[in-house]
């Protein structure tokens, strides 16, 4: 019996971390002019970002279903396996709750299922990184009880601090009013957005232009990081990989910490947020117990998705 970590494509880990750990990613779903992609896995972000610049489509998303996680569940249950999976936020999509439905579907046919479902509260790299740190620790031949311990509170601990371009996508998602928009364009003001405690996107700052607000994100960094020079960093971008290059080199040299994790926002955070969107994600505390595991191991072979 394998004890198996799985995410859903939100999380936007770059593809040379699913291929190293043989991650499994449940794909999201998002609507192009009433036909449906799978985010990940028959669109991909460049060309995403491309579709939603031209600006002629009708773009939607909307989260995994109730069935679709039964089908990805079904094969681990019946192989005997163990699973750890780390969800989209509930704050932000009914992810949750349409995989707590899955599982209880399954447990009537398989009752000795074993299916821990961690919402958590983070969005994009956010939880991507919780991901991460979690296979880290699993190649470091962390104990399983630890491992679903350190999910819980690495997403706990878990900030986020994020800028976008252009108020137009927050618009038309609904999470922030035309009018504001509207304004906020003629002004130039760029929202610093966080996750709240709740798993919610919240706007908490407004800063005059996109250079000011990505070096505010980058303050934050500073004033809420728990000992910089021993975390990764988690480094999102959606069309512009400048920006995530002059981020990631302003937390190595500036800031010495001890790795970035750099990737591309995915459709399921790109529909809402635009192609100019900028996320740093970074823990505000660090325990021990679970940091042991967290250096640099010999790399040993990982449960891989079932067939």
């Amino acid at each position: 019996m394998a004890f198996c970590i799985i995410t859903d494509s939100a999380s936007d880990l770059p593809q040379s971390v699913v291929e190293e750990f043989g991650l499994h990613i449940i794909p999201t779903p998002v609507v192009i002019d009433e036909k449906d992609y799978f985010d990940r896995q028959t669109i991909f972000p460049d060309e995403f970002y491309r579709i939603q610049k031209e600006g002629a489509a009708q773009i939607r998303t909307y989260h995994i279903s109730q069935y679709m996680f039964y089908e990805h569940f079904l094969p681990y249950a019946k192989r005997g396996d163990e699973v750890l999976y780390i969800c989209f936020s509930t704050g932000i999509a009914g992810t949750f709750q349409a995989a707590t439905l899955a599982k209880k579907d399954i447990l009537e046919e398989y009752p000795d299922f074993k299916l821990t479902i961690v919402d958590s509260k983070c969005a994009s790299i956010g939880f991507g990184l919780v991901v991460y740190k979690l296979l880290q620790m699993q190649r470091n031949h962390a104990p399983n009880k630890l491992l679903i311990q350190a999910a819980y509170y690495f997403c706990e601990h878990m900030e986020h601090a994020v800028t976008v371009g252009t108020l137009e996508y927050l618009a038309k998602g609904g999470r922030l009013s035309r009018a504001s928009a509207t304004v906020g364009t003629v002004l130039d003001i760029k929202p610093i957005i966080i996750v709240s405690e709740e798993g919610k996107l919240e706007a908490v700052e407004k800063v005059r232009g996109f250079k000011r607000a990505v070096k505010r994100c980058l303050e934050l960094v500073e004033e809420k990081g728990a000992d910089l020079k021993r975390q990764t960093i988690g480094v999102c971008y959606g069309a512009d990989p400048a920006v995530c290059e002059f981020v990631s080199q302003v937390l190595t040299e500036e800031f010495h910490v001890k790795g970035v994790l750099k990737t591309q926002v995915g459709c399921a955070i790109g529909a809402h947020t635009g192609p100019e969107i900028l996320g740093i994600v970074f823990q505000n505390a660090i325990d021990e117990q679970f940091e042991k595991y967290l250096d640099t191991g010999e790399a040993t072979s990982h449960p891989k998705a079932p067939d």
